[in-house]
């Protein structure tokens, strides 16, 4: 997967799942081109960048139960 380090001053509406609620969550973003990922924790901290079709892999994999522990 094809990621890059955005700093922690890049300009981007950052949101999370309204599913989240104990603390162990990750906020998303939409820059220019794929999406952002961070700590929901920690938003000064480092976040990943995708390419649309890196996260469009990555969504698949996540609907087709291939993280499934079990």
């Amino acid at each position: 997967m094809t990621q890059i380090i955005l700093t922690a001053d890049a300009d981007l509406a950052w949101r999370k799942s309204s599913y989240s609620g104990n603390g162990n969550c990750v906020e998303v973003a939409v820059p220019e081109a794929g999406m952002a990922v961070r700590d929901s924790k920690d938003p000064k901290g480092p976040a990943l960048h995708f390419t649309a079709e890196a996260w469009s892999a990555f969504v698949a994999d996540v609907v087709g139960g291939a993280f499934e522990i079990g």
